[in-house]
């Protein structure tokens, strides 16, 4: 057994009881009795994310946005959460998709890409979402050009890791699992 989970076990923090997710058979966090569904989270990736492995790869990482998302899938697996993935290139599109999960997700998970510096409706629909977000980005934008550094985002979420390549992500997941949880019940959605 790793030293990590050993120390989760023996803090509390993780449970024998059965994962809150049909159909896996991993521990979930909390130990309450009473079965509640599963948690959603919404990862959404804006414009050139979609080409990540070949896109320089000096700044990304020379990871593709699958492998990434393959991350993911397993810290969510571990978390006892579930997520749903989705790339555009569009704003438009971005919103689209966030209106589309109203009351379906417990958060949102978003790397912005370009649209962190001027993407103000994508900012308007993550508001209206009314679940929590929080913003990532593979790079350290605030040690980048002096334009990358403002986020029209951030205002909106309720933080932001950056800097931590795919690891920003899980990170990322983590939090908002953990917001979610912390969440009064007749908040969550």
């Amino acid at each position: 057994m790793s030293a990590t989970w050993m120390t989760l076990m023996s803090t509390g923090w993780m449970s024998a009881k059965p994962s809150r997710c049909p159909g896996t058979s991993l521990f979930h966090r909390k130990t309450a009795e009473v079965s509640r569904p599963c948690p959603t989270f919404l990862v959404i990736n804006g414009p050139n994310l979609g080409v990540l492995g070949r896109r320089a790869t000096g700044v990304y990482g020379s990871e593709t946005l699958e492998e990434i998302n393959q991350h993911v899938r397993a810290r969510a697996a571990a978390l006892g959460v579930q997520v749903e993935f989705y790339q555009a290139n569009s704003e438009g599109m971005l919103i689209d998709c966030i209106q589309q999960h109203w009351g379906r997700i417990q958060g949102i998970v978003i790397n912005p890409g370009a649209l962190t510096h001027y993407g103000y409706s994508l900012r308007d629909a993550l508001a209206d979402a009314a679940v929590p977000v929080v913003e990532v980005h593979l790079s350290n934008i605030h040690a980048r050009e002096k334009w990358r550094r403002r986020s029209v985002i951030a205002p909106v979420a309720h933080g932001q890791i950056a800097g931590f390549g795919w690891r920003s992500y899980t990170a990322a997941l983590e939090i908002i699992t953990g917001i979610s949880e912390d969440m009064p019940q007749e908040e969550k959605q």
